[in-house]
């Protein structure tokens, strides 16, 4: 199950690692997002591997989208569901934001280009 979901960082855990039985290493990375919600909810989110490096870019307090995976399964009949991210971003950035990304704070000059001529125009419109 995929699914994506923007909040704020509140808290980046110490990083775990391991070795499997296998005898790699792992290594795994948890965070905390708030949604932005009615009613915010806390959710802890975990990277894996390679991934631990993406929320190094990250301090708490930045509002992120995260698309994550879900996934339940067994151990001796218990249930435990880990909530695995697979990429992190930001959301907005300064100027872009705020919904001015483009606008300029200068007047626009409307001049008519110069082969216009008004006189010679055999058209009726306005524009």
């Amino acid at each position: 199950m995929a699914l994506d979901i923007t909040g704020k960082i509140i808290q980046i855990l110490p990083s775990t690692t391991g070795t499997s039985k296998a005898g790699k290493d792992w290594v795994k990375q948890e965070f905390i997002v708030e949604t932005q919600e009615a009613y915010p909810k806390k959710i802890c989110i975990g990277l894996m591997g390679e991934k631990v490096q993406e929320i190094k870019k990250y301090v708490p307090g930045n509002e992120v989208k995260v698309s994550l995976n879900i996934e339940s399964r067994e151990y001796q009949g218990k249930w435990f569901t880990n909530i695995n991210a697979w990429r992190i971003e930001p959301v907005g950035s300064s100027g872009a934001s705020s919904g001015q990304a483009g606008i300029s704070d200068e007047p626009m000059n409307h001049t008519e280009p110069e082969s216009y001529n008004q006189e010679t125009s055999t058209d009726d419109l306005p524009f």
